[in-house]
């Protein structure tokens, strides 16, 4: 039998990790074996005291480095055949795992993302600025690698292990997501958008990107358009 692996980035997210990982082992994973990795990059707020409930793999880090650097940890210790991202927070839902798994499965993808933007289901209401954000990156992405995404900033990312494990990440923070689209769409990936749910925070129920984040990914796109 195939296995995924589903990867759980988790920075101070002790409000809301019970119930994401609750929603992930209740997700369908399309009769797969499952692996969840979590990955602690330094949480301080009591988030590493609940791990000691769960008997899933928890990998630490010694100090606070950002999600990307979050998830090159995970991507090496993950044995999944696919590998999916999954926030600690609740802005995602996993039932909405089932369709981006089954196009890999079915072989007509090598990676899929998940998008927020495209329509058709549920989404909480942006704030403007950073709709704006995801527009104008998204614009960004497809004039310089020639696509035609719709959410290239989504978390949900689900991948054929084998492409990604070729991939060498270098983004510690949330340039992870500009630097692994430009690198997959570099590399001929087959990549596919389905819609999905998104119930978005603020910046009080816990939100952590901001306009900076928003900096360094233009940079990245342009960046990683000319190297690797």
């Amino acid at each position: 039998m195939k296995k995924i692996t589903i990867l759980i980035p988790v920075y101070n997210e002790v409000n809301t990790l019970e119930e994401i990982i609750k929603k992930v082992e209740q997700a369908d994973f399309c009769g797969l074996e499952k692996e969840i990795i979590l990955i602690d990059d330094y949480s301080t707020d009591g988030t590493r005291e609940l791990y000691k409930n769960y008997s899933y793999k928890v990998l630490y880090h010694d100090y606070n480095q950002g999600k990307g650097a979050a998830l090159r940890t995970g991507f090496a210790e993950a044995s999944g055949d696919i590998i999916i991202i999954q926030d600690a927070d609740l802005e995602y839902d996993p039932v909405d795992y089932k369709p981006l798994i089954q196009l890999i499965l079915d072989g007509r993808a090598d990676v899929c993302y998940g998008s927020r933007l495209s329509g058709g289901k549920p989404s909480r209401s942006f704030m403007f600025h950073h709709l704006l954000g995801n527009k104008f990156l998204s614009l960004l992405t497809n004039i310089l690698y020639g696509s035609t995404l719709t959410d290239m900033e989504t978390c949900y990312k689900a991948f054929k292990a084998d492409f990604i494990k070729g991939i060498k990440i270098k983004s510690n923070r949330f340039d992870f997501e500009p630097e692994i689209t430009a690198k997959v769409l570099k590399r001929g990936a087959r990549l596919y958008e389905l819609p999905i749910s998104y119930y978005g925070r603020e910046f009080s129920e816990g939100k952590k990107i901001t306009w900076r984040d928003g900096f360094h990914a233009i940079i990245a796109l342009v960046k990683y358009r000319f190297t690797d």
